[in-house]
């Protein structure tokens, strides 16, 4: 039987049990992709990525929720390469070809940065009172940034529907409905909804978040790279500081017991086109998994 080398990491933490927990399967050569489904459901990590040969960059990656493949993922990307690390992979810039292009991945002093691509950012015409209703909180607490800091579209290679709100304590009692919540993302073509505030626990920390995705097996995502560096770009684009900082830090995760921290460089968004995510990451289980044959092994003919 297949025995594939597994990891577990938690990304945007130094702290074992917090941050944003990633399967990785640093060789996963010859692994079908429903295999590696099944890998990603056994593991039941938010994503899991599987690092392959590459003829474009230094690897090539792919990432899995529990029920589905997906485009980009920012900490399970940075969880794959602080474990390569710790397997003897230099400090320096590497390549990384995803489904979303080749993006340039950089190791320095125990931190791992990611260059995602460039910002497309777009205002959405949706009604307070529905994204509201989804999130469960009352919709006063999203009008009260409105003027400056609309409800918009923003990827940087993975979609996020941006919402921003007043105060912390308006992001602690939201009460999700999943289903609506699936419901608008699938109309606006967006992964999650990424909703934000200034209001932070750390004096350190630009913004306190917190992101839902059910529809890609998501229902609260601890620490979420895509997204912060998305934010970032949409708080570039939209000016909500004057100049935005060369770095931001971006808590999330603590209303379920995973805080952590990402690191955001996004002040050349708009301009540049530059957005880059960064943070720590520990190992918590290294080990190997028994891999069922593909299902197109027995695939039957008449």
């Amino acid at each position: 039987m297949d025995r594939r080398r597994t990891l577990l990491v938690d990304a945007f933490t130094s702290e074992p049990l917090s941050g944003n927990a990633a399967g990785v399967v640093p060789e996963a050569d010859g692994l079908a992709a429903d295999q590696m489904q099944a890998i990603a459901r056994e593991l039941n990590a938010s994503e899991t990525a599987f690092l392959f040969e590459s003829d474009e960059a230094d690897r090539r990656v792919r990432y899995f929720t529990p029920t589905q493949e997906v485009d980009l993922c920012g900490h399970a990307t940075i969880a794959s390469h602080h474990a390569l690390a710790e397997d003897g992979l230099a400090d320096g810039t590497h390549t990384l070809e995803t489904n979303v292009g080749t993006l340039d991945i950089e190791l320095a002093d125990g931190l791992v940065w990611m260059t995602q691509n460039a910002p497309e950012i777009r205002e959405l015409d949706v009604t307070y009172a529905t994204v509201a209703e989804a999130l469960g909180v009352d919709e006063t607490a999203l009008t009260g940034l409105k003027a400056d800091l609309p409800l918009a579209r923003a990827t940087t290679g993975l979609p996020f529907l941006v919402a921003p709100v007043e105060y912390l304590s308006d992001l602690s009692e939201m009460d999700p409905d999943m289903a609506a919540i699936e419901a608008l993302t699938d109309e606006y073509d967006c992964a999650g909804i990424y909703t934000f505030t200034f209001d932070t626990l750390e004096r350190a920390s630009t913004l306190h978040a917190r992101m839902f995705a059910p529809g890609a097996g998501v229902p609260e995502d601890p620490v979420t790279g895509t997204a912060a560096g998305a934010c970032g770009a949409y708080l570039d684009r939209f000016g909500a500081f004057d100049p935005t900082p060369q770095k931001m830090q971006v808590e999330q995760g603590f209303f379920i017991d995973r805080g952590g921290y990402v690191v955001v460089e996004a002040s050349d968004a708009t301009t540049e086109g530059l957005v880059r995510v960064g943070g720590e990451a520990v190992v918590t289980l290294d080990g190997d998994l028994a891999v069922p044959a593909s299902d197109d092994d027995d695939i039957l003919e008449a």
